[in-house]
């Protein structure tokens, strides 16, 4: 075993090149909680950074705060982003000759009182192998850079005198190759670092299983670090359960007492206790009880404790359905890593609860850790706020995958990684299912890593999309879940419908958030609730992991840039980094800025789309009778909500008045009287249920809004012709309408700034090749009809020649444009066809009706209700890390540009349309890359669009489906300009 390594063969060892060796000196892992009395060692510790791991320490020292990578602590090792190819070209096991390796170093006071004592130091994390000295002599070796390892300095430190504690944290490792997880590569202690002490006989490991009857099994593992093989006379374990004593008296049974192997005593006590009329745990209603446990000396004074929150549930696979307490849930999933814009990976336990109150907010109750262990505290706030969590081990070699799956060098890793994890983390109810890894193809260490988990944890499933991919329904491999990755959504029904389904089938990985994306969530989310076998899936992913970075020297702002960012945008003089901002030459760009929120936590518009795809409360129906309401939670009623009603006619009135809920159980629906009598002029009219937190929840407090369903009660009346009025419509002899609001006239458009799945879908290219960004515009004919004016243009491009008509009429106080394009066969698949002009200066308030206020496009919409909507021009652009389209309104019916003074232009539709209004051509977004480099225009920028392409996720994921792609042949929309 690579634990039993002597003393001596450490100092000659180099373990960043040994894959057989996973530790040396490292404890045991377990799920005894140690923060209560323990002794925080961070803070700023003496600091140098060598080039290679065997360079010797000298010269001056710096400092580097623990904890906290020194890749964002102003050293010359800046941070790198790679996806799949890794950071250098060695094959694994092997690593590059330059690796560079921090030194942490600082004083160590150990408290007098400690004299006599077991005393062991916990490093929370580090990249990637640790190498643990005290005064100079090795303590141990550590690898897994996600999880803590501990090290019993007993023997080595003095309490009462000083001593001087080194860790060495090399940066890449064999151990690096299975940890190629689609982040920034950094270096360094990125948790917490705390030294604490027990007596000598302690608790070693704590259990607990809490089931949904009421029935609780408290498992203790009891060691004794004095040496002595004896059993303690008397000595005896307790448990109480909110104050209640469980049981006493437990009795020690001997472990492996005739191995010789065992130096010291270990013992097992269990308790057994049935709690009655148990409050169950869910992620809808998280209850929780407090456990704590306790060894005595014979005494009865308490020799060691351990406390633990406490969720009785039950998590099981019946036929095809993941279940939780019995029922089927929907798994409305995120990904989410550990990630901060300053620090890198470091992450405050308020960083983490603020994470899981926006997603708690946006409607997700599950999280998958991806890929690895994620900080502690993240599963203590899932299990008080309420999510269901995937946790993953820390093992992805996606460079190499098929390699290291099956190669016996690696087998203790995976092993290890995977145990190490359940041992931690076994004792939370919100972890629902264990994951072994991700990207990593598959192979005899993934099922030797699943035997272990099978045989310690028979309660949860494990999944792994490596196995699954290999068949959704093969019972052989070690996956009880059908866990695919971007899989097209025809296959996942198909599979539901095939007959041949075995497993739930919940989806790893879905719907890619790279820029403006997200697009068919809605459609995913009708499909998945509406066809048995399909369960959901995780959003990849919850980040953009945009480092802060100052412009003018190009490094990362580190932990004192906090006040330098506000609403996803970075201040004057910094921007959001990412692959390729700090220098080096191997990245994959902005591929690392793929979540629903920008780095600061502002949520980003699909946020929206997935709060409302998520509603508790739905609006089933409107008859005569009423509206028939929904209640779509799996455990809970509707009596923590509130709401009230909206009306939004499209005359520009919104009446508002209370709602009373009606009381529903999980899956119940009644209908509703109408909140108002709908006046009989107004035109179209919606009405809105805005849905509240009625009393204070966790994540929440009360007034906090949770869904806003909508549903048509009146259909718009069909705009009329046109009715001439007014001066005549001034056309210059080019055909371009003369306008005192507009600098440009209105021009046919079909392009658009490509989003991130434009441009990695292969969208872009296409778009490109035919020309459609540098169109040719040639006036084939201008002639007057009445007082009408029609103009016949051609646009051409590499390919392809699009016939272009307008007819402009004179209406009263403006202009009635009514406008067609004839798309040639060439063009199967373009951005969009509508029109685009500029504005004079001044115009800052965009007024409209229609669906709002955030942005939405045509295939992620569902989440922006009708009605009347009202924000400053400059707040309308989504500021996407790299500049993108954005900005987009779905389905709008009319809008206003005025100025501060009421002055502007009124533009009504024919039909709801899509429209953009900022202050930036396409061709402004399209020529930077990031946001500092934009320069506004002074006037606006408007598109009007008869038709636009969906966003899909192509950039990785399948794209928008055939019904949102803007098809060739004649598209005709019609507007109409006034003057305020």
């Amino acid at each position: 075993m690579t634990d039993e390594l002597p003393t001596d063969r450490l100092i000659a060892l180099r373990p960043w090149e040994a894959p057989e060796v996973t530790s040396w000196g490292r404890l045991p892992m377990n799920a005894v909680d140690r923060r209560s009395g323990a002794l925080p060692l961070d803070g700023d510790w003496r600091f140098q950074l060598l080039p290679v791991p065997d360079a010797p320490v000298g010269g001056a020292w710096s400092t580097a705060y623990v904890p906290g990578a020194w890749t964002v602590q102003d050293t010359d090792d800046l941070p790198q982003y790679t996806n799949v190819t890794m950071p250098f070209r060695q094959f694994p096991p092997q690593v590059p000759a330059a690796n560079p390796t921090g030194v942490y170093e600082r004083e160590l006071d150990v408290p007098a009182e400690w004299a006599g004592r077991r005393i062991v130091l916990q490093v929370g994390a580090a990249e990637s192998v640790l190498l643990v000295h005290l005064d100079g002599r090795p303590v141990g070796v550590s690898k897994d850079s996600h999880l803590a390892a501990e090290f019993d300095l007993t023997g080595v430190v003095r309490p009462g005198e000083r001593s001087v504690l080194r860790l060495t944290v090399v940066k890449w490792s064999d151990a690096t190759h299975i940890e190629d997880q689609d982040h920034w590569w950094h270096g360094g202690i990125t948790r917490s670092v705390l030294l604490y002490a027990t007596d000598p006989l302690y608790l070693a490991d704590v259990g607990v299983r809490a089931r949904q009857d009421g029935e609780l099994r408290v498992d203790c593992l009891v060691r004794n670090a004095a040496g002595d093989r004896a059993l303690p006379g008397g000595w005896y374990v307790t448990a109480d359960l909110d104050g209640e004593l469980l049981a006493q008296d437990a009795e020690f049974d001997r472990v492996n007492i005739e191995d010789d192997r065992v130096s010291d005593f270990l013992g097992e006590a269990r308790i057994h206790a049935a709690v009655p009329e148990v409050r169950t745990w869910n992620a809808e209603q998280p209850e929780l009880y407090g456990l704590t446990v306790r060894l005595h000396r014979a005494d009865g004074t308490v020799a060691d404790s351990s406390f633990h929150r406490v969720g009785f549930r039950d998590v099981e696979i019946v036929g095809r359905n993941l279940l939780v307490n019995g029922e089927r849930v929907f798994i409305r999933g995120v990904n989410r890593h550990d990630f901060h814009p300053l620090t890198g990976r470091t992450v405050s336990y308020d960083d983490m609860r603020a994470d899981l109150v926006v997603l708690k907010r946006f409607g997700f109750n599950a999280i998958r850790t991806a890929h690895y262990p994620n900080d502690p505290a993240l599963y203590d706030l899932a299990d008080e706020l309420g999510f269901y969590v995937v946790d993953e081990a820390d093992i992805e070699s996606h460079d190499h995958a098929h390699e290291i799956a099956d190669d016996p060098r690696y087998l203790n890793a995976f092993v290890d990684r995977v145990s190490r994890m359940v041992l931690r983390d076994k004792n939370h109810p919100s972890i629902i299912i264990w994951s072994l890894g991700n990207e990593s193809d598959y192979g005899a260490n993934h099922d030797a890593a699943a035997g272990w988990v099978r045989r310690h944890d028979p309660t949860r499933p494990i999944q792994y999309e490596g196995a699954a991919k290999l068949g959704w329904a093969d019972p052989d491999v070690a996956s009880d879940i059908a866990c695919p990755m971007y899989a097209a959504l025809e296959d996942c029904v198909a599979h539901a419908l095939s007959g041949e389904q075995t497993k739930p089938l919940i989806q790893c990985e879905y719907s890619h958030a790279m820029g403006n994306s997200n697009g068919t969530l809605a459609d995913h989310w009708a499909a998945i609730e509406s066809t048995p076998g399909l369960q959901g899936g995780f959003i990849w992913e919850f980040w953009d992991h945009g480092i802060l970075q100052r412009v003018s020297d190009g490094r990362p702002v580190g932990r004192t840039g906090a006040g330098l960012y506000d609403n996803g945008v970075a201040a004057p003089g910094h921007r959001w980094a990412y692959g390729g901002d700090f220098g080096e030459a191997l990245h994959d760009g902005a591929f690392v800025a793929d979540g629903v929120v920008f780095p600061d936590r502002t949520p980003k518009p699909a946020m929206y789309e997935h709060r409302e795809i998520a509603a508790p409360v739905r609006i089933r129906c409107f008859r005569h009778e009423g509206i028939v309401l929904a209640n779509h939670q799996h455990f809970r009623g509707l009596e923590w909500l509130t709401g009230t009603w909206e009306l939004a006619l499209a005359d520009g009135r919104t009446l508002t008045g209370p709602a009373k809920l009606p009381e529903l159980r999980p899956g119940e629906t009644a209908a509703v009287p109408l909140p108002f009598e709908v006046p009989a002029d107004g035109g179209e009219a919606w009405l809105t249920l805005r849905v509240t937190v009625g009393e204070d929840q966790a994540w929440a407090p009360a007034g906090t809004e949770v869904c806003a369903p909508q549903i048509r009660i009146r259909a718009a009346d069909p705009l009329g012709e046109p009715v001439q009025a007014g001066p005549a419509v001034e056309v210059d002899g080019e055909g371009l309408l003369r306008h005192p609001l507009l600098t440009t006239a209105p021009a046919l458009s079909l392009w658009r700034a490509p989003t991130d799945n434009d441009e990695l879908g292969g969208m872009a290219l296409r778009w490109r090749t035919w020309g459609l960004d540098q169109l040719v515009r040639k006036v084939v004919s201008v002639h007057q009809k009445g007082e009408r004016v029609v103009v016949l243009a051609e646009y051409a491009g590499t390919v392809g020649v699009v016939r272009h008509r307008q007819e402009f009429t004179p209406v009263e106080g403006g202009v009635r444009v009514d406008e067609s394009a004839e798309l040639p066969e060439e063009f199967d698949d373009v951005a969009r066809v509508g029109s685009v002009f500029e504005t004079v200066a001044g115009l800052d308030l965009l007024e409209w009706f229609g669906q709002g206020p955030w942005e939405s496009y045509p295939d992620r919409a569902a989440g922006a209700p009708v009605g009347h909507h009202s924000l400053p021009v400059d707040e309308l652009f989504t500021p996407y890390l790299r500049p993108q389209e954005s900005g987009g309104r779905h389905g709008v019916r009319r809008f206003t540009l005025s100025a501060p003074d009421a002055t502007g232009l009124a533009v009504e539709l024919d039909e709801p349309r899509q429209v953009s209004v900022t202050r930036h051509r396409a061709e402004d977004l399209t020529a930077v890359t990031h946001h500092d480099e934009l320069v506004p225009r002074p006037g606006c920028v408007v598109h009007i669009d008869a038709a636009h392409r969906g966003l899909g996720t192509a950039s990785c994921g399948p794209d928008t489906f055939p019904s949102y792609l803007v098809a060739p042949g004649v598209h005709r929309w019609s507007w109409t300009l006034r003057v305020l």
